[in-house]
């Protein structure tokens, strides 16, 4: 049966279209850095090969008068010197272009994708090929042969799905195909073959997004959510020209997760509640703004969104956004507020929604809001402001936003050459990405503002404890760009 011509958005990818921004264009950013200056001609030529091994990367966004779909195309994509603001937009109404560019600068390949098309797992699945194939042609080239690093011992963590796999094509939905129905399959056994496959893949797994993402249906709030009134909104001065803040930090892994042992935390909590306490030292006068009235509990509580890969519950090869967000939050003041303690509360928070049902539930909850006849009957301007106006009530409810990939170790030839990988996305709020390759966590921070203060502190607590941390900022002061442009 032949690939089909064109396809509607899943679940999340409508919410992205709507809640984009200028500011936010709902972009994310994968990158690595290599051994070696990277050569162009070799770049497009392995993306020209990943291109068309991934058919879901040929669409373009179209408008119909009740939705969004995806089409195929006949365009091809060409690599690009990295010239661009981080996370630049990608799409534009009205305009059939790619959704996602590869662009390259001294020793990085980079590749952006607009999240309406693909999430951080379905990305990493394209880059992943395109290393190889880039690396594989690199040491092909006649003239000194790359030499290789030596490669991790141990095996990879997030593994890249089959090239042949239909879900890299434009049908596989895998929303439809668990939540549209009345009852959730039950997922296979952690035991069984298939469990341990795709759960190997998708258990550190990469999610660049925020809740906008998958907000929770107005009329089915989770149970015993910690409450929204009084959180902690940051505040600052935006980027003149509403470029993306992006800071990244590097540092030996095994330093923080030792760090983190010691609190007796696993290292994505201890994470965030170190940044819940860095922005809470920090948002001080215009820079904090409480989510509602200036009552008990204003300025005290701060709340996170965190996304959770399905793929690892509800196994799937799909390439198309499959993820839900989780909302976790500490107050302050109600007890122990140390390090350990916070990240001890939001571990507690979190375990219990992210257990299948919890998710199965919510999320057909979802589906069953997105096909209500009344709703499906509305154009898409209609429902893209009533979308729109209910990302901005759960933003009101969230503090920061992160994503942890945890560590990646890529198929060969590729993992001998790349020293270090980075994940950043556009934000709403300030923002970290977590992910590690080789001996190397990195952690981006985003955000739209210029203020950085937060990473400052976070920093500052890393290397106090022993961590050497490595710091590289972009330009985004209006002085800053002037000395580029001048």
């Amino acid at each position: 049966m032949s690939r089909p011509a064109w396809v509607r958005l899943d679940n999340a990818s409508n919410i992205f279209l709507a809640a984009r921004s200028d500011s936010d264009p709902k972009v994310f950013r994968l990158s690595a850095e290599m051994d070696a200056p990277v050569g162009p001609d070799v770049l497009q030529e392995a993306l020209d090969a990943t291109f068309d091994r991934f058919p879901l990367y040929h669409a373009v966004l179209r408008q119909g008068l009740f939705w969004h779909y995806l089409q195929d195309s006949d365009l091809r994509p060409q690599v690009q010197p990295d010239v661009l603001p981080s996370c630049s937009a990608l799409y534009f109404p009205g305009e059939a272009a790619l959704m996602f560019r590869v662009v390259h600068r001294e020793n990085r390949i980079a590749l952006e994708v607009f999240h309406a098309l693909s999430d951080g797992t379905g990305a990493l699945w394209f880059l992943t090929e395109l290393l190889v194939d880039y690396c594989r042609r690199r040491e092909a080239e006649p003239g000194p042969a790359m030499v290789p690093e030596a490669a991790a011992a141990s095996g990879p963590t997030v593994a890249p799905a089959p090239s042949s796999a239909p879900g890299h094509g434009l049908s596989a939905d895998s929303f439809g195909s668990y939540f549209r129905r009345r009852r959730v399959p039950k997922p296979p056994s952690r035991d069984s073959a298939m469990a341990r496959a795709f759960g190997e893949a998708a258990a550190s797994s990469l999610q660049a997004a925020d809740t906008a993402a998958m907000p929770a249906a107005p009329d089915a709030p989770e149970a015993a959510e910690p409450r929204r009134s009084g959180v902690l909104r940051a505040r600052g001065t935006r980027t003149p020209d509403a470029r993306t803040h992006a800071i990244e930090l590097s540092m030996p892994a095994k330093q923080v997760i030792a760090l983190a042992k010691s609190e007796g935390a696993s290292l994505s909590m201890y994470l965030v509640a170190l940044f819940f306490e860095s922005v809470r030292a920090t948002a001080t006068g215009r820079g904090a703004r409480a989510g509602s009235g200036d009552g008990p509990g204003a300025h005290r509580t701060l709340a996170v969104s965190v996304p959770v890969n399905l793929r690892q519950f509800f196994p799937s090869d799909s390439a198309r956004n499959f993820f839900a967000t989780v909302r976790l939050a500490h107050t302050y003041g109600e007890g122990d507020d140390s390090l350990a303690a916070v990240a001890a509360d939001l571990e507690e928070q979190f375990r219990p929604r992210i257990a299948p049902e919890a998710l199965g539930e919510r999320l057909r909850r979802l589906i069953r809001l997105e096909q209500m006849p009344l709703l499906r009957i509305l154009p898409w301007p209609v429902k893209d402001a009533a979308l729109s106006a209910a990302n901005h009530l759960t933003n009101r409810g969230l503090t920061i936003a992160i994503s942890n990939m945890g560590r990646v170790v890529l198929p060969e030839p590729a993992e001998a050459h790349v020293r270090r990988m980075y994940l950043q996305v556009s934000a709403a709020r300030p923002q970290f990405c977590s992910m590690s390759h080789g001996e190397t966590l990195t952690i981006s921070f985003t955000s739209p503002f210029v203020e950085a203060d937060h990473v400052r502190a976070f920093a500052r607590h890393l290397t106090a404890h022993g961590v050497k941390v490595q710091v590289a900022a972009n330009r985004v002061r209006e002085d800053e760009l002037a000395q580029v442009h001048a």
